[in-house]
């Protein structure tokens, strides 16, 4: 019958999201719904041409609206929570599992519906900090996958590419580990690399494009890491200079 138990938990928890989504999804496109209404209220007597048009501006203007108001509702949620994971390995049905579930659920309800617009501005970097990221200044941010915020240090003027996958959780036999992931300054993180938890990268260093950096991995300042899973290109020339010298 343990089955049927997660069966029953993940289904309510999936109902427990879908509410929350509902409530900040609504609260969200108020300020769009009341710019829309008060146009259509000034339109009433113009050309039809014109009267659509500004409607229609209007609900533009209020789908933006909504995406702002739901990256500073979302990220103000979890700042004024004071909702931190901690780093542990912990029971899909632990308490710390939840409060994961809904971390993460709040950088997925703009995640799907609006980070493309903000990314490499600073509403994204506002919105992680808001989320719990300890960014650094002048970071430039161009992936929508960054999870698990408040596991994540990124420090000054690093760049962190297309794509990229930073995550501090995975899920081994059951078991949800939650590790925090370090970027020091000045980092380049290539497009479509993915940054496993527990991972740490010196200052300077590079990840390649499309690298995979095995969880745990710690990359020395300046280095360069490439492939899949992801090797030191300093530690290749060391082996190399070893071998010839043999």
């Amino acid at each position: 019958m343990r089955w049927l138990f997660n069966t029953l938990m993940q289904l309510l928890s999936a109902v427990v999201m879908y509410l929350i989504g509902t409530v900040f999804f609504g609260i969200a496109l108020i300020p769009g719904i009341v710019l829309s209404f008060k146009t259509w209220a000034c339109v009433q007597n113009m050309p039809g041409a014109v009267k659509y048009l500004l409607l229609g501006l209007s609900m533009a203007g209020g789908y933006f609206l909504f995406g702002l108001t739901l990256v500073l509702l979302a990220g103000g949620v979890r700042a004024a929570l004071f909702l931190r994971l901690k780093e542990g390995d912990y029971s899909i049905f632990d308490l710390e599992a939840y409060k994961w579930a809904f971390v993460s659920a709040l950088y997925l309800l703009v995640n799907y519906t609006f980070i493309d617009f903000i990314l490499l501005t600073p509403f994204a970097n506002l919105f992680l900090r808001l989320l719990g990221v300890k960014l650094g200044k002048n970071v430039q941010i161009n992936s929508k996958f960054i999870y698990d915020a408040t596991l994540l240090e990124i420090g000054d003027n690093t760049v962190i590419g297309g794509g990229a996958i930073i995550i501090g959780h995975i899920v081994e036999r059951g078991v949800l580990k939650l590790r925090k992931v370090k970027i020091g300054k000045s980092v380049t993180i290539g497009s479509h690399s993915t940054i496993m938890p527990g991972c740490e990268i010196g200052d300077h260093a590079i990840i390649g494009a499309s690298a995979v950096l095995l969880k745990g991995t710690k990359v020395e300042p300046r280095d360069i890491y490439y492939g899949v899973p992801a090797r030191s290109l300093r530690e290749k020339h060391r082996e190399a200079k070893e071998n010839g010298q043999a």
